[in-house]
């Protein structure tokens, strides 16, 4: 912790936080010990006023300065010189948490498709846990978008009045059947490889390609296909939408586990913040922290009345949208619209 408060680079440091006390998950399963992987930019101030925590959405990483580029970062909005970022990789996920490829050490084997499955309610308690070790008794802003959003959602009602801030960008409170259709078409293409079921890290990276090409289709709008993989030639073969997808499959599949792509799609379809709290809207009631719901007008994922009802329900909630026709990815896009919708948030934070 005194090198978080003392160490004057502002650069990128990757950490692993390592936890023997078990996890107890929502399903009932224990979690033994797990390891979260997580990345730090900028310095924590003596009072440690200035932390930012980040949530990534499905297939993200800690790196968050590098896939949210255009807001985190020297001159960017979340600047490393007034802000301690931190974003940690999700249980689950491939990129150094613990996930189904680690070792279960009740077998001493990896846990392939023994892994536990995890819920965003799961995911903010391991948070809660990195949270203790590094003594932060109050967290500034919380944001996060998708499946991070749940995950922030999730964590924010936990955190009650250690929380100042949390921003929800393109999420839902519960996941609709819409979401799940669209997840479960997914893992159904990954059932569909040959090599699903083996004992294998590649097991399901086919199948992986495939799914990566049905989400697309839910985080982009027509509009925005129309716009930007229309063929300018007459032709039977070929086309450039087709190319598109592909390319995305094909891309993700060599950057992602299937495995844990499987787990973190069945976190998002269990989201439902009302589960043992009396209902979403009494769950959302008891967020102690302001509340920023953000939606995309094009989504087609997660629709922008499922960000309004975020914020209508909550005691101190605002809605704010973009305007993209990017749809669902906007969040990760639109770097100046978002920048612009932040600043507002904390302008009116500030007169409060």
């Amino acid at each position: 912790m005194d090198l978080l408060l003392t160490s004057e680079d502002l650069t990128m440091i990757d950490y692993t936080f390592h936890s023997d006390e078990p996890l107890v998950l929502e399903s009932g399963q224990v979690i033994r010990s797990f390891d979260l992987a997580y990345t730090t930019y900028g310095k924590l101030n003596e009072n440690k006023s200035n932390v930012v925590w980040v949530v990534h959405a499905l297939t993200g990483n800690s790196h968050a300065a590098e896939w949210w580029e255009g807001l985190i970062g020297e001159g960017k909005f979340f600047d490393p010189s007034s802000h301690f970022i931190i974003c940690v990789n999700l249980l689950g996920s491939n990129y150094g948490s613990t996930n189904p490829l680690s070792t279960n050490l009740e077998t001493g084997n990896a846990y392939y498709y023994d892994f536990p499955q995890v819920t965003p309610r799961d995911l903010a308690a391991s948070l809660e846990r990195l949270r203790k070790y590094l003594q932060f008794d109050k967290i500034h802003t919380l944001i996060g978008g998708s499946l991070g959003g749940q995950v922030a959602l999730e964590w924010a009602v936990a955190l009650g009045e250690k929380l100042e801030n949390v921003v929800i960008l393109a999420s839902t409170a519960k996941t609709s059947p819409w979401v799940i259709g669209f997840n479960e078409a997914q893992r159904m293409a990954i059932e569909s490889d040959p090599t699903w079921g083996s004992l294998i890290p590649e097991a399901g990276k086919k199948g992986l390609e495939a799914a990566r090409a049905i989400a697309m289709l839910s985080y982009r709008h027509p509009d925005d296909l129309k716009k930007k993989q229309t063929d300018a030639e007459e032709k039977l073969n070929g086309f450039r939408a087709a190319s598109y997808l592909r390319y995305q499959g094909q891309k993700l599949a060599n950057r992602f586990n299937a495995l844990s792509y499987w787990i973190l799609t069945k976190a998002m379809d269990s989201q439902d913040l009302g589960r043992g709290r009396g209902g979403v809207e009494a769950a959302l009631q008891s967020i102690k922290a302001r509340v920023l719901a953000v939606g995309v007008n094009t989504d087609l994922l997660f629709l922008p009345e499922e960000s309004q009802f975020i914020a209508q329900k909550s005691q101190r909630g605002q809605y704010q949208e973009i305007n993209s026709t990017a749809g669902h990815d906007a969040f990760l896009i639109e770097f100046g619209q978002l920048s612009e919708i932040l600043a507002s948030f904390y302008k009116q934070s500030e007169k409060a």
